[in-house]
């Protein structure tokens, strides 16, 4: 049996994984944005070990998230699987990048890390100085990239980015193609085998090809000093 805790869990692939994880028999505690949404998965998934709500995009509760998330205690792995797309590019970057790093810096540390990319940041286009002030969510993608790799090396534990395919969810849309059981079997797999893979990015259990600035040591070490700057929060 594993403990994980799962953001953005209320829908779509959170929902699917923290159901399939719970029917393996493992200790899930859920995230909600709001209580509305809370009570309604609970009602939806009542083995789940618990559920911690707040706004992603908000700095007060990613803090109030982090804290009740430490009272569950240690967990065995987080999936960061919470995002947005949308418009709004500033959001887009509270939620997909600056969320997963506050709550990487702030909840205990797990004994694996999973994150949520996607194949559309290949090629993608950020500036370092001014991702506060928006970046599209290709962009997000290739940061948390960034940031799982940087994980990764600082830290020494398994910490893995997947990319879940264009799949049928409410973020993906009507028109989307790809298998979306395949889309979180890997996630799932990654936190109930004691994988050593780290620092790695799959798709559809396989490792694939991604943007080779997720390898730049220098860029990986510029994004969490911006990140710290922009979140007053050190990476431990």
């Amino acid at each position: 049996m594993k403990k994980v805790f799962i953001t953005g869990s209320t829908t779509g692939l959170g929902f699917l994984e923290a159901k399939k994880l719970i029917a393996d028999g493992n200790e899930v505690v859920l995230h909600a944005r709001n209580e509305k949404k809370a009570q309604a998965v609970m009602q939806k998934l009542p083995g789940a070990k618990g559920i911690v709500v707040g706004d992603l995009s908000s700095m007060t509760d990613l803090k109030n998230i982090a804290q009740e998330v430490n009272d569950f205690g240690t967990f065995d792995s987080i999936i960061h699987n919470a995002g947005v797309y949308s418009n709004d590019q500033k959001t887009i970057f509270k939620v997909n990048v600056l969320a997963p790093y506050v709550l990487t810096a702030l909840i205990t540390k797990p004994k694996s890390l999973i994150y949520t990319s996607s194949g559309m940041h290949l090629g993608s286009h950020f500036t370092m100085d001014k991702i506060e002030s928006g970046v599209n969510y290709s962009a997000s993608k290739l940061l948390i990239l960034l940031l799982t790799k940087a994980i990764a090396r600082k830290w020494q534990i398994p910490s893995n980015a997947v990319d879940p395919g264009w799949v049928p969810t409410r973020m993906g849309g009507d028109g989307a193609n790809d298998d979306l059981k395949l889309g979180y079997l890997t996630q799932v797999k990654l936190v109930e085998d004691n994988t050593d893979f780290s620092g790695k990015y799959f798709y559809h259990d396989n490792e694939t090809h991604y943007d080779q600035r997720a390898d730049d040591i220098k860029l990986q070490d510029e994004l969490l000093q911006r990140l710290a700057e922009i979140s007053d929060i050190q990476l431990p």
